[in-house]
């Protein structure tokens, strides 16, 4: 189910941006996967349920790890998130640096 959202959530992106005139070529290596995206969407939950405050890196950490407890199929996902892409505009880590 979450997967099948984040595929149309991305769709809806896409499309948007063509739409915008953009290039799909320019930009479909900037978004992230479907995995990926879940990965953000729980841990978006996460942090609102922690009443909607940033986590530091040591609680993000921790917060992705447990997704990937919780979720093993998206272990790839995650430790993709913890830094082996640093290249993708959209993460957070590479926006702040």
């Amino acid at each position: 189910m979450l997967r099948a959202e984040a595929s149309d959530e991305l769709s809806v992106i896409v499309e948007e941006r063509v739409l915008q005139g953009e290039d799909p070529w320019a930009f479909m290596e900037d978004l992230p996967t479907v995995d990926e995206l879940v990965v953000l969407t729980l841990r978006a939950e996460n942090i609102a349920a922690d009443g909607g405050q940033q986590p530091n890196e040591a609680r993000n950490y921790r917060v992705l790890r447990q997704i990937s407890l919780d979720y093993p199929p998206l272990s790839a996902a995650v430790w993709r998130l913890l830094g082996s892409e640093p290249h993708r505009t959209w993460d957070v880590s590479v926006r702040a640096s």
